[in-house]
């Protein structure tokens, strides 16, 4: 194997990019604040995204998170603080903006996205989860949708990744009445393609990566292209859906309270 290409970041960047031959791993790296989604990390997935799809020794791209979950969703003390502030429309504006593009850059680029979860995957965390073109969990991994619970409906991709997937009433029944699931739960659900132990994740995702990137690099980019068309609505539509709705949501009492209380706790 040859040795691990250096990151394109410093080290304490929000996410980080790894290249090793025809596959990429970029890396959530805001274990501190569970990888939860600001601005900056938006950013830079946003850049990085856009890096891999524009290099084509890539064939693969696993995207993981480090410390102890792999995304808890969007920072809600940032939001919190926007919804205080009445600045909801603008300041989740931005950062689905530029989070929204990624997620538009991993269903594009011609390359197969491979999430490795383990930990917690919460709302956009979830969503990203399950947006990519496979995931691999590790047995412990638990899928939250927490959105109805303080008032909003879903974005970061997550209607995207999961109503093709699972069908409307099952996708229903997540977002509206699931507190969380298992990885088990996914795998049944067809989310998931592959459960291992967690002290198995990451050698289990190089294999699971490098078994994908032995196929050739038009049949990657064929299967991809042909599998979304299938879906009735294109990916930009869902995704301005997804933050109108959201903005919207954010914007009443309920959210409010909602959020307050949770960062109240964390505090």
């Amino acid at each position: 194997m040859p040795a691990p290409a250096p990151t394109t970041a410093p080290a304490d960047d929000p996410a980080l990019l790894r290249v090793e031959g025809p596959i990429a791993t970029i890396t959530l790296n805001r274990p501190a604040a569970f990888n939860s989604i600001d601005l900056s990390i938006a950013k830079k997935l946003e850049q990085l995204g856009l890096e891999v799809e524009a290099n084509g020794d890539v064939r693969v791209l696993v995207i993981e998170g480090t410390g102890r979950a792999f995304s808890a969703g969007g920072d809600l003390q940032t939001i919190g603080a926007a919804a205080a502030a009445d600045t909801i429309a603008p300041v989740v504006g931005e950062l689905l903006k530029h989070y929204h593009a990624f997620i538009e850059t991993v269903r594009r680029m011609p390359k197969i996205v491979l999430s490795s979860v383990h930990g917690s995957a919460a709302g956009a965390g979830m969503g990203l989860a399950f947006v990519t073109d496979l995931c691999i969990a590790a047995d412990d991994a638990r899928f939250t949708p927490a959105y109805a619970k303080i008032g909003v409906s879903p974005d970061g991709g997550s209607t995207v990744g999961m109503v093709g997937t699972v069908g409307v009433r099952r996708a229903l029944q997540i977002f509206l009445a699931e507190d969380s699931f298992s990885a088990q739960q996914a795998l049944d659900w067809g989310l998931v393609a592959k459960i291992v132990p967690a002290v198995e994740l990451k050698a289990a995702t190089r294999q699971f990566a490098e078994r994908l990137a032995q196929n050739p690099p038009a049949a990657i980019s064929g299967t991809k292209s042909l599998v979304y068309q299938a879906c009735v609505t294109p990916t930009k539509q869902q995704l301005d859906a997804e933050e109108a709705k959201i903005i919207d949501a954010m914007n009443t009492d309920e959210f409010r309270a909602a959020v307050k209380k949770f960062t109240s706790k964390s505090k």
